[in-house]
């Protein structure tokens, strides 16, 4: 048997030739677009890639001396010392518990939010609930964190006068530990239910008209055209958030959490972020604190592949 001879290079030159120069072209003719996305390429790289070599703190004992290159290999030292911690289990239980109350809450809350938005008829009062709604993504995480310790104080907030007029005892509710997870999940799905609707709106704008035509005639009513032709709709942008929301599923909000912290709730307010933050700014353990923080990358990421895996399996469509 005679082997069909490949292309030689000969052949092949003038057609890389072609596709170069056409790629010039392309890129000449569009160089608008290009100087576009130059700068947030450019932040990318800097603040996001180049952080990575970064990385090598976590397997090293870190010394100001000599900086990240010369200081000394310990491998897996600083992660043994994490997973021996005594408060190693309470902080995964902390940020885990938190994280997925967060997302139970959080998660369904604009989606039902923005389908009885589209339930609306009245384009004044619609745009109204909007507003209302939208605004508080607007107030920055210190003033949210000063009017909750301001409406819940003892003695002197909103809340606390209100249960004594009703005869109830004054309560401290951010010194409560049971309380402190469901002001903060309660106050974040306020802060952003609004928000996060705005997508799950545009989405079902899409919807074609024909298909509530359709569920008119056969007699459908408001309940059923949401489950059949409103859910559906908006399942592709469901899953994809969702996956989203579970590849970050440790990383909740520092500032917030930090803020809300005080020495009576720490045993259910202190998470991964709060804690590398003490250890590695306040205690000066960067070694450390980098170990901690790439393990909670890792396990994000594991999250985001059985998520999108999960979501493939179930419904079709995932983010990869």
């Amino acid at each position: 048997m005679t082997s069909i001879p490949g292309p030689s290079r000969m052949t092949t030159e003038p057609i890389n030739r072609t596709v170069r120069s056409e790629i010039a072209r392309k890129m000449q003719r569009h160089w608008q677009l290009y100087l576009l996305i130059l700068l947030p390429l450019v932040y990318f790289i800097l603040f996001k890639y180049v952080p990575i070599l970064g990385i090598q703190i976590a397997f090293k004992d870190l010394s100001a001396k000599v900086g990240i290159w010369g200081s000394p290999w310990v491998g897996f030292k600083h992660f043994e010392a994490f997973f021996n911690h005594p408060n190693f289990w309470i902080l995964i239980k902390n940020t885990l518990f938190l994280s997925l109350y967060t997302l139970a809450i959080g998660f369904p809350a604009p989606i039902i939010l923005a389908l009885m938005i589209n339930e609306l008829k009245n384009g004044f009062f619609k745009r109204t609930v909007q507003m209302v709604t939208y605004a508080p993504y607007f107030i920055s995480t210190v003033v949210m964190v000063s009017m909750i310790l301001l409406f819940l104080a003892p003695r002197i907030g909103v809340i606390d006068h209100v249960r004594t007029a009703l005869g109830l005892e004054s309560i401290n509710f951010i010194g409560q530990p049971s309380m402190f997870k469901t002001i903060f999940v309660l106050s974040d799905v306020w802060q952003y239910m609004g928000y996060s609707a705005i997508i799950y709106i545009a989405a079902l704008a899409g919807v074609n008209p024909q298909l509530y035509e359709a569920s008119k005639l056969d007699g459908a009513t408001r309940l059923q055209k949401i489950i059949h032709i409103d859910l559906p709709s908006i399942m592709p942008i469901m899953v994809l958030l969702l996956v989203l929301s579970m590849g970050q599923l440790l990383n909740i909000g520092f500032e917030k959490v930090y803020l809300l912290q005080n020495p009576l709730n720490t045993s259910s307010s202190e998470i991964i972020s709060t804690y590398v933050y003490k250890v590695g700014l306040v205690q000066a353990n960067y070694s450390f604190s980098a170990a901690v923080g790439l393990f909670n990358s890792l396990i994000n990421l594991l999250l985001i592949l059985l998520a999108n895996f999960g979501a493939r399996r179930a419904t079709g469509s995932g983010l990869f």
